[in-house]
């Protein structure tokens, strides 16, 4: 049976993959700070309870429910986007939080796999805001920069690891619904390119998911991809 390691199954994409998976028929080991109702008594979904922003008690709390697994594919899902402001109007502890979430909790997860578990893939779900650095986006886009810059760098001292920093495309999840419904289009443009563009359902885009982590294999580990432009 595979199993699949998922961060931040309690919404959005992360609650839609771990479904998607056992309905494939795979086990689910899960990490987040409260379990999915809809999950607790399926007899293939294992998980433990851990605020990831609290980096400090990852290894404490998660180290038992690793130790000794064997894991095809580790999914770094777990974020948090932060307010859409002028980077200048952010203040140092609002762009650490966001980093302490998206990019250190990161950095103690991938430690511990790869201490404690034999784990072929890690996927860090990543995004276009990476690269694009669109107005507003100042703490996600720096954020995730430096998530695709740690995959690459653990993927260059743990070589028995395959690593990929993955853009999933627009995905209506709460943190998406945050941008379609709180922030003003005009001052930020890019919330209606986004409101404008192709939105997937969470079930819709956990299909594709599923379906593109082992093609990730067949690139460079530490490459940065983005699903709504890699080829068939």
């Amino acid at each position: 049976m595979e199993r699949i390691f998922i961060t931040g199954v309690g919404s959005g994409i992360g609650l839609a993959l771990a479904k998607e998976a056992l309905a494939t028929g795979m086990e689910v080991h899960a990490v987040g700070r409260e379990a999915p109702e809809a999950l607790r008594q399926h007899t293939s979904f294992f998980f433990t309870q851990c605020d990831l922003s609290q980096t400090d008690s990852i290894a404490k709390t998660v180290t038992p429910f690793l130790q000794k697994k064997r894991f095809d594919t580790a999914i770094l899902n777990a974020g948090m986007l932060g307010e859409i402001k002028l980077l200048s109007q952010t203040s140092l502890d609002e762009l650490k939080a966001v980093m302490e979430l998206n990019l250190w909790a990161n950095k103690v997860l991938i430690d511990l796999l790869a201490a404690h578990t034999k784990t072929r893939q890690v996927v860090g779900i990543s995004s276009g805001a990476a690269v694009n650095g669109s107005k507003g986006w100042g703490a996600y886009s720096l954020s995730k920069a430096a998530l695709n810059m740690l995959l690459k760098v653990y993927a260059k001292e743990l070589p028995h690891i395959h690593f990929t920093a993955l853009a999933p495309g627009v995905i209506r999840t709460p943190m998406v619904e945050q941008i379609l419904t709180k922030v003003d289009e005009t001052e930020f443009p890019s919330a209606a390119r986004l409101k404008n563009g192709s939105i997937r359902t969470p079930i819709e885009a956990a299909k594709l998911l599923l379906e593109t982590f082992p093609k990730l294999l067949a690139y460079e580990s530490g490459s940065f991809l983005d699903v709504r432009t890699m080829s068939n």
